[in-house]
């Protein structure tokens, strides 16, 4: 029996083969550098055509319809659950234990949106409510965008990235033209298909797989796009800013974002949180911890915990039931944490814990001695780093938190609702989570940052589809 990885590879090298073998992207697992598939390298005419197409199309799709789609589809990723999990594993060299946790999300996300596309997303106002009011009703409802979304994902949550960019187009009965990252396109490529599988008209969903050198002005210039929907790095993020125009643009980028762990916090759950939120998807998640703030009150004996637990961390070939981290996306990344870690012991800084590097292998690895001002912690390191600083009070620990660029997420541990309060409060971040790791949350809620970590729109569902929607208001009389 042929399997889906290797229908992918097959389809890839044919299309490859027919336009002369150059026009083909290979993706190899980062572990065993073997060949996992071959996609085609979209040309700048081939992503025309697909936003031609999107332009072009009017969906009809009944609530009904829109949301038995997306249930079917959220029934067939539950069902394909480790065939989906194995093919992102293969391309990312991302954990099994991972790779299943994303494909549960992917039906989370799945669910949400079929919940939220029968919902009436319309709201009434009676016009008598002032003097110089009238006795009139005032209606709003959403409608889908008049051209096509262009949607750009990252490579660190190969489908569900994705989903949080298709499922509400879905909902909402837009067009949407993919761009997943070069280095992960199977996990997309198979997403569309179990929408597709699911009854989605193929109009209102195109993959486009490229190199973003040659197709990416395309993708955020091309006069049918009315919104770009982009989750990447900043410089990139940025870029899009300033060359999109006017049109609508939602950008999720990067975060560094802390753990606070006050005196009076449980030292044993504030460490089990910090080494999940550290090395869960090989660290390489947005909100994932990326800087440990300790009061100083407690730091010894925190840090032991974290050493401890990061020692026990078992990291190798992700394939391995027991492995708990697998890769980083490539040896390039992992080279660059090294350098980092490097740094900042060549700073003062000292390693308590890993800074082994094989490949795309790069253990968890903990260090103190930190300083606010070095590169690791100033800048996202985006992977299984774990720097710890120490703070004598709730103003320097939030002076900590406000003094980097970014305002993603951000994780408190700590009993007294007070301390709770000012940090709710004060800090500069998208989201605070209390006792939990700062990347918790539900597919459905709210999710993004300010600063450089975002514009301030959320993702999550249901802010996804009104970022999607125009929103049209009309009136009526009323006695």
């Amino acid at each position: 029996m042929t399997t889906r990885i290797e229908a992918l590879r097959i389809a890839g090298e044919k299309v490859g083969a027919e336009r002369g073998g150059e026009r083909a992207i290979e993706v190899r697992n980062p572990f065993t550098r073997q060949l996992v598939g071959t996609v085609p390298k979209a040309s700048v005419d081939e992503v025309r055509r697909a936003f031609a197409i999107a332009a072009g199309y009017r969906a009809k799709l009944s609530r009904a319809e829109r949301a038995a789609i997306l249930n079917r589809a959220a029934d067939a990723v539950r069902a394909r659950r480790d065939e989906i999990a194995a093919l992102i594993t293969a391309e990312s060299g991302l954990a099994l234990e991972d790779t299943r946790y994303e494909a549960g999300r992917v039906a989370d996300v799945l669910l949400f949106g079929a919940i939220e596309a029968l919902r009436d997303d319309g709201q009434t106002f009676s016009c008598d409510i002032t003097p110089h009011g009238r006795k009139r009703r005032v209606h709003t409802l959403r409608e889908p965008l008049l051209g096509a979304i262009s949607a750009i994902t990252p490579f660190n949550h190969p489908m569900n990235q994705v989903a949080h960019k298709v499922v509400p187009a879905v909902a909402t009965n837009n067009r949407m033209v993919l761009k997943p990252s070069e280095k992960v396109p199977l996990a997309a490529l198979l997403f569309a298909d179990i929408l597709y599988e699911a009854g989605l008209p193929p109009e209102m969903l195109s993959v486009v797989t490229g190199d973003p050198r040659e197709i990416a002005d395309e993708l955020i210039t091309n006069p049918q796009i009315d919104l770009v929907s982009f989750t990447g790095g900043v410089a990139i993020g940025k870029a899009i800013a300033a060359k999109v125009g006017y049109r609508r643009v939602v950008l999720e980028l990067g975060g560094n974002d802390p753990i606070i762990v006050m005196d009076d916090a449980d030292l044993d759950e504030a460490s089990t949180l910090a080494v999940q939120g550290s090395y869960k998807n090989s660290g390489q998640r947005c909100t994932a911890v990326k800087r440990m703030l300790v009061h100083e009150a407690v730091a010894a004996r925190f840090t032991d915990l974290v050493v401890d637990k990061t020692r026990a961390w078992a990291y190798g070939d992700p394939t391995d039931a027991k492995t708990r981290m697998g890769t980083v996306i490539d040896e390039a990344a992992a080279r660059l944490f090294e350098a980092r870690v490097d740094e900042a012991v060549a700073q003062g800084a000292r390693v308590l814990a890993g800074h082994r590097r094989d490949g795309a292998l790069f253990a968890p690895t903990v260090l103190d001695r930190v300083r606010p001002a070095m590169t690791v912690v100033r800048e996202e390191t985006f992977g299984p780093v774990s720097p710890i600083l120490t703070f004598a009070s709730v103003d320097e620990a939030v002076a900590l938190v406000n003094g980097t660029a970014f305002g993603l997420s951000s994780s408190v541990c700590t009993n007294r609702l007070d301390v709770i309060t000012r940090f709710v409060d004060e800090l500069q971040v998208g989201t605070v989570n209390v006792r939990e790791v700062p990347g918790f949350r539900l597919e459905l809620t709210p999710f993004g940052g300010i600063k450089d970590s975002g514009l301030g729109y959320k993702e999550g569902v249901q802010e996804a589809m009104k970022s999607f929607t125009n929103l049209k208001t009309y009136t009526l009389p009323w006695v």
